[in-house]
């Protein structure tokens, strides 16, 4: 375990970091706000772009993922929905429950599995978010948007749901396997400039989620930030673990998929809870939380995993 934490500590080291540079106003805070649009239209797709154009597709792996990812993410939103209604939370807070229970941060995720599995781990990484990302917004859009309710929501949907098919990190994800799936091999040029960028994209990345978190919101409710940390470090995982399993999966495919379902939910969930009027401020409690209990989760799962393979 204690090779784990050392492989991971450079990636929290980055996100202590950047959450200092942001407090000290460095370079400034109008460079953090440009930073997080750079990553988003530009360094990430073009990560996401050189390898899913590169790595090598099995049916097999594809089809096997194709079951045991939303397996995951399907329980992980049922567990969140039933247990805030026995806990008789409002309709804000069991808003983002769901979203601590069923999306992740798919920048840590790539950044960790290249760090503890290499260019293969981070190979399957990308294919799991390739995914589980459309999945993951569509879905849980659609139920914040019913818990939620109004005429002001359903207007709301229509726009994310828009905005999905133009987004840059799909439409990376979606080129990409198009030019994979096609064999037409490495494009010169595009491919030297996307590999180079997406070099930069996770270290920037990382810098820019420590300066995106607020030590003071952690201050949440215990009731909701506990359900929305077994749902999504333990149910999401689990559940992905007993499919793959059941499925056959190797085991290096097989502990990328647990890793990624046991990542930290998605930093972008606290402006999805602001736009659609979920608590807000619980939403940034749970992401922290999250955030920082990585660093001790993630290694205490890949170890007991690896024990179980």
């Amino acid at each position: 375990m204690l090779d784990i934490f050392l492989s991971i500590a450079p990636i929290f080291a980055l996100i202590v970091l950047g959450h200092l540079l942001w407090r000290k106003g460095i370079p400034s805070v109008e460079f953090w706000n440009l930073n997080d649009k750079l990553v988003y239209w530009v360094l990430f797709p073009a990560l996401l772009f050189f390898k899913t154009s590169t790595i090598e597709l099995s049916g097999a792996l594809i089809g096997s993922y194709a079951i045991v990812i939303p397996g995951g993410f399907a329980c992980a939103v049922v567990f969140s929905l039933v247990t805030a209604r026995l806990a008789k939370l409002d309709h804000a807070v069991t808003s983002s429950v769901l979203q601590g229970s069923a999306r992740h941060n798919a920048f840590i995720a790539l950044a960790m599995a290249e760090r503890l599995f290499g260019n293969q781990g981070l190979s399957l990484a990308t294919l799991i978010a390739a995914i589980l990302i459309p999945v993951t917004n569509i879905v849980v859009v659609s139920l914040m948007a019913a818990i939620l309710q109004g005429r002001k929501q359903r207007n709301i949907v229509r726009a994310i749901l828009r905005d999905l098919i133009r987004n840059p990190i799909l439409v990376s994800v979606l080129i990409g396997l198009s030019v994979n799936l096609a064999q037409v091999g490495e494009i010169p040029v595009v491919h030297d400039i996307t590999e180079i960028l997406g070099g930069a994209a996770l270290p920037v990345v990382l810098l820019c989620i420590g300066a995106n978190i607020r030590l003071r919101a952690m201050a949440g409710a215990a009731t909701p930030m506990l359900l929305a940390f077994t749902g999504k470090m333990l149910v999401f995982p689990g559940v992905i673990l007993i499919l793959a399993r059941a499925l056959g999966l190797a085991e290096l495919a097989t502990l990328v998929a647990v890793l990624v379902g046991a990542i930290p939910t998605a930093a972008s969930s606290y402006a999805l809870a602001r736009q659609m009027g979920g608590d807000s401020a619980l939403m940034a409690a749970i992401i922290t939380t999250q955030t920082g209990l990585a660093f001790v989760t993630i290694p205490v799962t890949v170890t007991l995993v690896q024990g179980l393979l």
